[in-house]
Order: C-alpha cells, then sequence, then structure tokens
C-alpha cells in the first residue's frame, strides 16, 4: 500500500500539464513517482527538468551513470528505483552478467572510470550515514576521492556527485512512498541482495 493517494493525469492540477505531458511523451504513461509528487505541483514542475539535467546528456556516458545508479539503488534496498535504473542501464548496454557483477560487489571486469563510479557510488551512499563529520567531513575515504581526481574532471566529478546524490534521495523517498513497481521487476541478481 502506497504512503498517499497516487494522482491520475486527468485529476491533475492544471499547472503540471506541460511538465506532465513531456514526461507522458518520453515514457508512454505517467510513472508512479510522478503520481505522488503531483500533490505538490511546483515540486513536480521542478523535478523532471532537474532529473533530465542530472540523468540526461552530460559529460558521463549514459552507462557510467547507470552503474552508479544501480548502485545506489541496492545500496538503499529499493526495488522501485532498482527496476528503473537497471532498465536505463540495459538501454546504456549494461549486461545482466554486469549488474549482477554490481550486486555482489565483483567489479573486476568493469573499466578504471566505471568501477571509480560504482565504488563511489557506494561509499557516497553508505558511509555518510556510517561515518561521523570529526572523523571523516567527507565521509568518502581519501584514498577513492584522490583515485576520482587522478580519473575525472571536475565537471565529470559534479556530475556524478549529482547523480548519485539524486538517486540517493529519491531511493529513499521511493521506499518510503510504499510505490508499485511501473517496470519490470529488476532482475534475481540484483531483487536478491534488496
Amino acid at each position: 500500500m502506497t504512503l498517499v493517494g497516487l494522482v491520475e493525469p486527468e485529476k491533475a492540477d492544471p499547472s503540471v500539464a506541460a511538465t506532465l505531458e513531456s514526461g507522458i511523451g518520453q515514457y508512454g504513461f505517467a510513472l508512479n513517482t510522478w503520481k505522488a509528487l503531483l500533490h505538490r505541483p511546483p515540486i513536480f514542475n521542478a523535478y523532471l527538468p532537474y532529473l533530465r539535467a542530472v540523468v540526461g546528456p552530460g559529460l558521463l556516458s549514459q552507462r557510467i551513470k547507470n552503474l552508479a545508479a544501480v548502485r545506489v539503488a541496492i545500496a538503499n534496498h529499493c526495488r522501485y528505483s532498482a527496476s528503473h535504473r537497471v532498465r536505463a542501464a540495459q538501454d546504456a548496454g549494461v549486461t545482466d552478467n554486469e549488474l549482477a557483477a554490481v550486486a555482489a560487489d565483483r567489479l573486476d571486469g568493469f573499466d578504471d572510470r566505471e568501477r571509480l563510479a560504482i565504488e563511489f557510488a557506494r561509499e557516497l551512499s553508505l558511509q555518510p550515514i556510517a561515518v561521523r563529520y570529526g572523523d571523516n567531513p567527507g565521509a568518502v575515504d581519501a584514498s577513492l576521492l584522490s583515485l576520482l581526481r587522478g580519473c575525472y574532471s571536475d565537471a565529470e566529478i559534479v556530475e556524478l556527485t549529482a547523480v548519485i546524490s539524486l538517486w540517493n534521495a529519491l531511493t529513499r523517498f521511493h521506499r518510503v512512498m510504499g510505490l508499485p513497481l511501473d517496470m519490470p521487476p529488476p532482475p534475481p541478481a540484483i531483487d536478491e541482495v534488496i
């Protein structure tokens, strides 16, 4: 059962019409996340453009962005987010075997940039709640950050951090809302660890 009722598009506030039409044009239907956000039209109207700016085309490949996002969904045990990010990762060329490797933290088959993005996603998802500020203000291990700086430009680090941070926020939103899946379930290797 969802935490809040889901607003069907035909009952949405008229102020969201253009944004909603744009989203439905992209997916073919209204996602359950949107139906929850439609309770707050200003948030919904800001959400889709922001989401597209962060996860859409940018400096990083869609493959890297979605590998990181899948790792965030796993870290936060969010089945709804995982179902969406798995589909996007598959669209970006990530195989089921690679998804299983991410779920099992077996990263030796990935190139350096992909491996670092996945490791950074895991650390940035788990460490802020486990490590006190006084012990490590940045939460993520300094050696990992050093490797990131050696492999990614400043702008790419900002983009990757925004992707990871966005999915950390959304996984929490999706979990507490109790949204039913509107995409195929994640593959068993991911479902088992969620």
